[in-house]
């Protein structure tokens, strides 16, 4: 999974394995995101570098700068 930096909005976009999968505003949408890939949300670590790539900040980031 990737997660982009933060848009002027807060969101961030998302993809799974290349593919757009949608715009996380906050930690659970992401979780989400990770269960409807079909990882079991007992096995979701937000900060497991090998699970997700972020970009522009952890997963405390959620507002752009600016």
């Amino acid at each position: 999974m990737i997660v982009q930096p933060p848009s002027p909005d807060g969101g961030r976009r998302v993809a799974i394995r290349g593919e757009y999968v949608g715009t996380a505003y906050h930690l659970l949408d992401v979780v989400e995101f990770l269960r409807r890939a079909g990882l079991p949300e007992s096995d979701t670590t937000l900060d497991a570098p090998e699970l997700i790539e972020w970009r522009g900040g952890g997963p405390g980031a959620w507002a752009a700068d600016g």
